[in-house]
């Protein structure tokens, strides 16, 4: 009986997470409106108030050339993962104390897979893949 009841809550929990690997680019477009105050994504994307987010997902935090990071922020030891984004954006000042970022966070985790299928998109040169 426990057997059977730890396999099928590993089996629910392999099946969330699929699931939240699936946002919708057009939804976290949408999403990424409120992002746009302070960063920029795409071939002519620059750093703003916030460092452009061209290809984030395997980038180590505090990398972009030319932006003033934090010295939280340079020295956390993150490297972007969709896990990392996900505990970061759900409250920046948690995840890494001392950052800059003065957003208070995306608590809607569907909201969070539609932006994370929306960044992926773009590689490092801005360009869709």
């Amino acid at each position: 009986m426990v057997r059977s009841t730890l396999i099928g809550a590993l089996a629910l929990m392999a099946l969330t997470a699929t699931a939240r690997a699936d946002g919708d680019p057009a939804a976290g477009e949408k999403v990424f409106q409120v992002c746009k105050a302070c960063h920029q994504i795409g071939e002519t994307a620059k750093n703003a108030v916030g460092p452009e987010l061209n290809g984030l997902f395997g980038r180590h935090s505090g990398s972009v050339a030319g932006y003033n990071y934090s010295d939280a922020n340079k020295n956390s030891g993150i490297t972007w993962d969709e896990t990392v984004f996900r505990e970061y954006i759900k409250g920046p000042r948690a995840k890494i104390p001392g950052t800059k970022m003065t957003f208070i966070g995306l608590k809607d985790d569907q909201k969070i897979d539609d932006l994370i299928a929306f960044l992926k998109q773009f590689d490092a040169d801005g360009k869709k893949k």
